[in-house]
């Protein structure tokens, strides 16, 4: 109980209520919410295996929900963690170059892919009139 019984030896009592917060369920419960954000944030992030080459650029700035391009090892391209082909991805990209002109798009590419594959990507995202491009790569030491 949060309080307790005080008065003179009349025989007349009065509660007082205690001033003090209990901030231990606080904490525990913001200790087990810390976890949870721990051990998921690395599975929403992305499922395409890349391995990003590294550089000593700033990040930039982006948008709620930017579009992402993935090129694995092979050539593969995947947008948004699906696979797609080039031919259709410059249709996807259209549309949403179409619906939201500002729309920022991240490219994610293996530091064993071919140049030929990577510039392949990067015309085809050109041609379908979105301007803001981000090349991801890891952070630099």
């Amino acid at each position: 109980m949060a309080g307790g019984m005080i008065g003179r030896g009349n025989g007349r009592k009065r509660y007082v209520p205690m001033a003090d917060i209990n901030v231990t369920p606080l904490v525990d419960v913001m200790l087990v919410l810390l976890i949870v954000f721990m051990v998921t944030a690395p599975m929403i992030t992305s499922s395409v295996n890349v391995n990003l080459p590294n550089a000593s650029a700033k990040p930039t700035p982006t948008d709620a929900k930017p579009l992402t391009i993935s090129v694995d090892k092979q050539g593969l391209v995947y947008l948004n963690n699906t696979q797609i082909e080039l031919p259709n991805l410059l249709a996807m990209l259209t549309q949403a170059a179409q619906a939201t002109p500002d729309q920022s798009v991240l490219v994610r590419g293996d530091e064993g892919v071919d140049y030929g594959t990577m510039m392949q990507v990067m015309a085809t995202i050109s041609q379908s009139g979105l301007t803001k491009i981000h090349l991801l790569t890891k952070p630099g030491q």
